[in-house]
């Protein structure tokens, strides 16, 4: 029996041990497999691509320099380590432009790729890239083949296709065009979801009560040319009378929205203020993500128009085109901020009565296109999607009335998806610059430029509508009459540009910029409110000399200029509310307001969200009269309703008020008495609700929701608190804010910056993943420039 017993007890013994070494071979075997999709950094490459040697370097943040011999192998070369770095980044933004991603990711995509799908943006990629002149053609069928020698050249496919069990399909040249399709739905409303709604305010409320909702422009405009525009007057009682509106069920509230736009910052100075080359700043807003949507890339070949002269352009490359977007190539500098210009219409169609597949056209009745789109789903059988286009965009929604609306989108139409951008790559004047951005296929942006000899400039990039008609672009319209709609693009000539303004200063970020023609060729899509361009127009006037540094400075700009009156206004109520333990905690916190969007701050939080509070109530009582008509309808983004809420603050009109207030000073005193109990509810109370508490960076992995935390975090930037907010220089909220950061003079890039969160690599055993982050968390410059190459990757045909 103890024979029998004892070899058991020594088999119980090993097992732990066994165990253990089974857990630790299978973790060695995961971490042998993730290094073999590690990129290629060093040692030699032979490929028939190419017709000459070429060199990759890296420095110590992993920033890549390309040195090739002529243009065709600097693309190549750039595709292959696009490939290495961050294929499956590029491969999520053509599927999502296309519509393709729950072919990758399953079902839970599909609703995202219905709507992207009726959009049909594959097709009109495959018919953009035909019309391209030869030469960009060459271009992208150059980038094509390094991105997919690349891909290949990976011992293991990349780790996400890993963890996902799917392999990647091979590049084409036209998903470059899709990449660029991709960033109009980052920087536009695929869905025009503003202007539907506009369209049923306007339909169940006065003139007079949808003028004042929808003005753009007021006291925190700081336009390049023009003065602030002034908001209209509140609608009389016999217009609107609210205190005889139902208000509905009471609304749930929604803690402290961010409130940011899709934009950016960029401003320039000129040569009289700096002693030599113009200085040109910008930051970049997006969804911040891992790795960064931005690679840092200097790239170094011959001049095709000077002999012996080298080009050496550098900045930020957009993986998945062949492209830097954004930077210096020693001659000029320039910077991008979305327009928010008017660049997508809704159509009424008129379908005929006794044909639902007929619509009135300006020629007469037409047949609908009907295209039957296939979208395969990982997993699962696939589902046909019918879209019905008319000469005028595919067929979307419906108007308020039922009427069916056609979207016209400048993405939907030939012209808006090019490679002209890469030609400022040899650009050496702000005029040569200004022609390309004009001509550009790109989504409409501000462009800032500057030169070496100091000039700087203003204009708009990409392609702007023709509209005719006489027609309300904010509202749908019938385009079936003759001379009615979009005809064609607005000539080059007749573009708003500025060149050298007298105070030698250029601003933008992503409010009006121009009135007058001008604005009225160019349309309101959602201005913002100002109040940032207006803090970096004040901060460029206070200093008559400028380096690089005190860009900087202006970019991490967090003072809180924009919440002062609100802080006051709070204060004011609060010292007007009844005696509470509510009242008393809100003001013990108001007392550590720093004037700044910092991160210990309590004061900062509260005043930010009692102004959200206070706009929301003020108008939850106008949606609630659009509601007596529409029932589900909601609120679109109103981003200049500061000016309407202050308006009514100030003129305090009883009949703009719910019957649920008995005056303004209860509406004010419950919203502060709604934020405060918000606050309380929460653990340790108002006192330890600081604004970086609620500003915590949430930048993660696109697949890291997906996995255990131990793995997330390890994907995941850290949850650092951060500093700054929407309405200031500094626009920062969890997953929001700077996707690069830079300042720099042409021909003087040695004295620049640049910032980039996420890091440069999308391997996470990388040395170059999360690279420079902490950097951009903390505001430290690191060099425009890239250092001391680390690793060197040679290539030979």
């Amino acid at each position: 029996m103890i024979r029998t017993i004892r070899p058991i007890y020594r088999l119980l013994l090993g097992l732990p041990l066994a165990m253990l070494v089974l857990a630790l071979l299978l973790m060695a075997g995961i971490w042998l497999t993730l290094r073999g999709s590690l990129p290629q950094y060093e040692g030699t490459v032979n490929s028939n691509g190419l017709t000459a040697s070429v060199t990759v370097e890296r420095d110590a943040l992993g920033s890549v320099t390309v040195r090739a011999q002529d243009r065709h192998d600097m693309v190549w070369t750039l595709g292959y380590v696009h490939a290495q770095e961050r294929f499956f980044e590029m491969d999520l933004m053509r599927r999502r432009a296309a519509g393709e991603l729950a072919e990758l990711v399953g079902s839970a995509a599909l609703p995202a790729d219905r709507k992207a799908r009726g959009h049909r943006m594959r097709a009109r990629a495959v018919a953009a890239l035909e019309v391209l002149p030869a030469s960009q053609r060459h271009l992208l069928d150059a980038y094509r083949d390094g991105v997919n020698r690349g891909l290949e050249a990976l011992k293991v496919r990349p780790f996400p296709y890993l963890l996902t069990r799917t392999h990647p399909l091979p590049w084409r040249s036209e998903d470059s065009i899709l990449v660029v399709k991709a960033m109009y739905f980052t920087l536009n409303d695929s869905g025009n979801h503003r202007e539907l709604g506009f369209s049923t305010m306007r339909a169940a409320l006065h003139e007079a009560a949808y003028r004042f909702l929808t003005a753009s422009g007021g006291a925190w405009d700081a336009p390049l040319l023009g003065m602030a525009f002034r908001w209209p007057d509140p609608p009389s009682a016999e217009e609107l009378d609210l205190r005889r509106v139902d208000p509905g069920p009471i609304r749930k509230d929604i803690d402290e929205r961010s409130g940011s736009l899709h934009g950016s910052n960029s401003f320039a100075v000129g040569g009289q203020l700096t002693g030599g080359a113009a200085l040109i700043a910008n930051d970049t807003h997006l969804e911040l993500r891992v790795p960064n949507i931005w690679f840092r890339t200097r790239l170094i070949y011959p001049n095709s128009r000077r002999p012996g002269f080298m080009n050496d352009h550098i900045g930020a490359s957009l993986p998945g085109t062949p492209a830097i977007a954004v930077g210096s190539n020693r001659q000029i500098a320039w910077g991008f901020t979305n327009s928010y210009g008017d660049f997508a219409d809704w159509v009424r169609v008129m379908l005929h009565p006794a044909d639902a597949f007929l619509y009135r056209s300006p020629a007469g009745w037409k047949p609908l296109t009907v295209h039957r789109e296939v979208l395969h789903v990982r997993g699962e059988p696939d589902e046909t999607l019918d879209v019905y286009e008319t000469e005028w965009g595919p067929i979307l929604t419906a108007d308020h009335d039922g009427t069916p609306l056609a979207l016209a989108w400048t993405p939907h139409r030939r012209g808006t998806a090019n490679m002209e951008l890469t030609q400022l790559e040899e650009a050496e004047t702000i005029e040569e610059a200004i022609a390309i951005a004009q001509n550009s296929g790109i989504p409409a942006q501000n462009f800032i430029v500057g030169d070496r000899t100091g000039k700087i400039a203003w204009t708009i990039a990409g392609r702007i509508p023709v509209r005719m008609g006489g027609y309300d672009p904010l509202l749908p319209a019938d385009w079936s009459m003759p001379d009615t709609g979009w005809k064609g693009w607005l000539a080059p000539d007749q573009y708003p540009v500025i060149v050298n303004p007298p105070s030698q200063r250029l601003w933008s970020a992503n409010a009006r910029a121009i009135d007058g023609l001008m604005l009225e060729r160019l349309g309101d899509g959602g201005y913002d409110l100002g109040a940032r361009a207006k803090q970096i127009r004040d901060n460029l006037q206070q200093r008559e000399r400028f380096s690089a540094p005190d860009m900087l400075a202006i970019q991490l700009d967090d003072r809180a200029l924009f919440l002062t009156h609100w802080r006051q206004l709070l204060e004011l109520t609060l010292n007007q509310a009844e005696a509470a333990p509510w009242r008393g905690d809100m003001q013990s916190a108001l007392k550590d307001w720093d004037g700044h969007a910092s991160t210990p701050s309590v004061a900062y939080r509260l005043v930010r969200a009692f102004r959200q509070e206070v706009i929301d109530s003020v108008l939850d009582g106008f949606a609630a009269a659009v509601r007596r008509s529409d029932p589900n309808f909601v609120m679109p983004k109103l981003n200049q309703a500061e000016h309407a809420v202050w308006k009514l603050i100030g003129h305090r009109p009883q009949h703009l008020l719910l019957p649920i207030y008995t005056n303004w000073e209860d509406l004010l005193g419950t919203c502060a008495r709604r934020v405060a109990e918000r606050m309380q509810n929460r653990p340790d109370g108002i006192a330890a609700r600081s604004w970086g508490e609620r500003n915590t960076a949430r930048i993660r992995h696109p697949l890291s929701h997906t996995l255990p935390a131990f793995i997330a975090n390890w994907l995941d930037m850290p949850k650092d608190a951060l500093p700054g907010d929407s309405n200031m220089p500094r626009v920062q909220a969890p997953a929001f804010g700077a996707a690069n950061r830079f300042a720099v003079a042409p021909g003087d890039e040695e004295r620049g910056y640049f910032e980039m969160p996420g890091g440069q690599s999308g391997h996470p055993l990388s040395p170059y993943y999360a690279s420079g982050h902490a950097d951009w968390v903390a505001g430290n410059p690191t060099p425009f420039l890239p250092g001391p190459p680390r690793q060197v990757l040679n290539f030979s045909p």
